[in-house]
């Protein structure tokens, strides 16, 4: 009798697989969860559900805390002028206190934007499970971990038992090979990407990215296509560990020291995918073809290279063309026409996708000397009071301010209309979140999402353009 030989594991089942704690026949399975992040929006209600149930916290040590959606970036010495944020602020400073959960909250040196934070602190490592009540916890993936948002009763859910309920997703890998064109980043590459398989296209998997225009990239750069893989359906998106990783990670507040990092490192070393693993999808993209992008619509999948035309009616599905007439009136643009040139009036640098020093020096690089367009409005917002802090360090707050800019205090801002940070409605703004919904940076705003690159040109200029015709 002939035995099948197994096909080699994917860097997602090596982790899956060594967190099962059960696994339930035609089920689920439990997984054990190492890091929960929290924050003040989604965690109020779970620890209400901990609360009448007389239940405490399983492992505080291993629940990190900060106060980031509901903060204003202005004056946080402050009180909240929101009644909502305020109260959601001080829920979690009182939940936090009676569970003994560490709290970076406002005026912490390490307050921020969950997923800034954790990476910047050492707290995220490679081989990790970690959950947050926040989608784009997928960000932590850029360090090869499974990371993954969940909602209010599974916040719960871990908190209770430091475990979850989870069916496997679907395995896809994609892989970006070859070397970036001049002025094209990671958040290019991500926008092109899911312009390409739609905001729908990895729904049911997660993804893994591989290839050498991967590779390149630094570690903040993977955090920004980590993070929005959520936006084009997947589950969580991942990268395997690498020399640039352990650099990374090495040295940082919370990781391994000593005798504990050489074991550490040795068993991330184990994390890549075998050359024999099978995926159950795979696309390959050459990284020739991206140019810096920009979206359209109302949905970050409808996103085009800067010098292309919005695509004409005759170009869109059937099916897609109710929605798509719908995203181009509340947009206000026409079908056809050209996205570059278009006026905006607010600038947004920041979100938990494009908020860390690496983005704040490539905005100050491409400023430095220049002076921001009348009439538009821009915001700096660090994604945590360590960048803020090394960003005045490094000077970068001066650059700004000779710019015109002014670099704001730490927190999600204009990424969501759940703050004081709104962009009013009918106004469009170029921004470096991750979403571009109907009303997501307002009632009636208008986004365009683009790379740091491209939001600093509009910042200059008044207007959508191509940062390459500004590079040396």
């Amino acid at each position: 009798m002939s035995v099948q030989n197994k096909s080699g594991l994917t860097l997602f089942d090596k982790i899956w697989e060594k967190h099962i704690v059960q696994k339930i026949e035609d089920g689920p399975s439990v997984l054990y969860i190492d890091t929960h992040f929290i924050h003040e929006v989604t965690s109020p209600q779970a620890f209400t559900g901990l609360n009448k149930r007389g239940i405490k916290v399983f492992r505080p040590k291993q629940v990190v805390a900060t106060a980031d959606h509901n903060v204003p970036t202005l004056n946080q010495h402050l009180p909240i002028k929101e009644e909502l944020s305020r109260l959601q602020v001080e829920a979690l400073i009182k939940n936090c206190a009676e569970h003994g959960i560490e709290l970076y909250g406002l005026g912490h040196p390490y307050q921020g934007i969950v997923h800034v934070i954790g990476p910047e602190l050492g707290v995220t490592q490679p081989g990790m499970t970690m959950v947050c009540g926040d989608s784009h916890t997928s960000t932590h993936g850029a360090f090869g971990s499974i990371a993954f948002g969940i909602g209010t009763s599974e916040v719960e859910m871990v908190l209770a038992t430091q475990c979850l309920l989870q069916s496997k997703p679907k395995l896809m890998r994609i892989n970006v090979e070859g070397e970036l064109n001049k002025g094209v980043v990671s958040k290019d590459i991500i926008l092109y990407i899911i312009s390409l398989i739609s905001a729908s296209g990895a729904t049911g998997y997660a993804v893994e990215f591989a290839g050498s225009a991967i590779r390149s990239l630094s570690m903040e750069a993977r955090m920004t296509i980590c993070n929005m893989s959520i936006e084009m359906g997947a589950r969580c998106g991942l990268i395997a560990p690498d020399e640039t990783t352990f650099n990374y990670v090495n040295g940082r507040q919370f990781a391994p020291k000593g005798e504990e990092w050489n074991k550490k490192l040795a068993e991330w070393k184990t994390l890549f995918t075998d050359a024999d693993a099978v995926f159950d999808k795979e696309i390959h993209i050459n990284a020739k073809d991206i140019e810096p992008m920009i979206t359209y619509g109302t949905n970050p999948g409808m996103g085009i290279g800067v010098t292309k035309n919005i695509p004409a009616l005759n170009e869109v599905d059937a099916k897609e063309k109710p929605y798509y007439e719908k995203s181009l009136q509340y947009m206000g643009l026409e079908a056809g026409s050209l996205m570059k040139g278009k006026k905006v009036d607010y600038v947004f640098i920041g979100s938990c996708t494009n908020s860390r020093i690496e983005d704040l020096r490539m905005v100050a690089d491409f400023v430095k000397g220049k002076k921001k367009a009348d009439g538009v409005e821009v915001w700096i917002v660090p994604g945590s009071k360590q960048v803020e802090a090394q960003a005045q360090k490094e000077g970068i707050d001066k650059v700004l301010a000779d710019a015109g800019f002014m670099l704001r205090q730490p927190g999600c801002s204009a990424c969501l209309g759940m703050n004081e940070d709104k962009i009013p409605a009918g106004k469009y703004c170029i921004s470096t979140s991750n979403r571009n919904f109907e009303g997501r940076q307002g009632p009636n705003a208008r986004t365009f999402l683009a790379s740091p690159l491209t939001a600093a040109v509009a910042a200059i200029t008044g207007e959508v353009g191509d940062v390459r015709e500004y590079l040396n």
